[in-house]
């Protein structure tokens, strides 16, 4: 979308979203210092599809303090299998480098709203060093 869409306010504001493999599972999600949602999701999942733009959402409105991830499991097995993922959409929370909650299935942006404002963030910002 062009300058007319930014004119309009049609334009999607950016977001981070970091793509996780086999590879860079560790560095990105285990090794983050701040709470990682992890979306796990396969091609042709209609449930993944309707996800994706929920996990944009979240992925804007936590910037900087949620580290949000996608794993597609045809690139990680490996990591898909070691976190036991037996559907998808699967969505692990992260935090100090654990699981914390998984949610297999599709839900609401507000599901997953609640939970990083009630359950993770207050505890991992508990956590958190001293500045």
């Amino acid at each position: 979308m062009g300058w007319l869409g930014k004119l309009l306010g049609l334009e999607a504001e950016p977001h981070e979203v970091v793509s996780v493999s086999d590879e860079n599972f560790k560095a990105e999600v285990l090794r983050s210092p701040v709470p990682v949602l992890l979306d796990v999701w396969s091609d042709g999942c209609g449930p993944c599809k309707m996800l994706e733009p929920v996990v944009m959402d979240l992925s804007r409105r936590y910037k900087g303090r949620l580290r949000v991830a996608e794993l597609n499991v045809a690139r990680g097995p490996k990591t898909a299998g070691k976190l036991g993922v037996t559907g998808t959409p699967t969505v692990l929370y992260f935090r100090n480098g654990h699981v914390v909650e998984r949610v297999v299935g599709y839900r609401a942006g507000h599901y997953h709203q609640a939970f990083i404002d009630q359950e993770l963030l207050p505890k991992a910002e508990a956590k958190a060093p001293a500045a």
